[in-house]
């Protein structure tokens, strides 16, 4: 029951780009509190993009996951730190996260293809 991730996050970007035009100045602030959130300063933005990716997987957001894998992997994530990521997401958040974390590994390997 493979999904066609990349395609999904064009479409979650295409609604994250129209609840811009609907509510421009919540999506900006929230926009611009993302690009400091990431911003390198102690730790890098791939290890901040990991940390959002595991907390993703956590809170079950299905969008996050495929937002944050992308975003980790741009950052310089390799597949290896990615895995690592998702396996601490499955030790903090047990069974569910297991589940997410399959997304989240089916999403790499299609990112990665």
């Amino acid at each position: 029951m493979s999904k066609d991730h990349a395609s999904a996050l064009k479409d979650i970007q295409t609604r994250l780009g129209k609840l811009g035009g609907l509510i421009k100045p919540q999506m900006s602030a929230y926009g611009e509190l993302h690009k400091s959130a990431v911003a390198e300063g102690a730790l890098s933005t791939k290890v901040k993009e990991l940390m959002a990716l595991s907390s993703a997987i956590c809170m079950r957001c299905e969008g996050c996951i495929l937002f944050h894998t992308s975003a980790a992997l741009k950052a310089g994530a390799s597949k290896e730190e990615v895995a690592e990521c998702i396996g601490v997401a499955v030790q903090m958040g047990g069974g569910p996260a297991v589940i997410y974390g399959g997304i989240a590994a089916e999403a790499l390997e299609q990112f990665l293809a």
